[in-house]
């Protein structure tokens, strides 16, 4: 029988393999330029956007 430092390296080993096996999902960075007001246009006359939150659940 091996001694158990060595059974728990091979578990370590194992746990890392099926992390760095396992598929990711990659967000796209700065997909869409930040939103900027057109020049001259007056910030009382216009309508704001909707602002909200986006919640993912993986």
């Amino acid at each position: 029988m091996l001694p158990p430092f060595i059974i728990e390296q091979i578990r370590r080993r194992e746990e890392e393999e099926r992390r760095r096996d396992q598929p990711r999902l990659e967000l796209p960075v700065d997909a869409f330029p930040p939103w900027s007001p057109q020049p001259g246009v007056d910030d009382a006359d216009e309508e704001r956007p909707e602002r909200g939150v986006v919640i993912l659940d993986l």
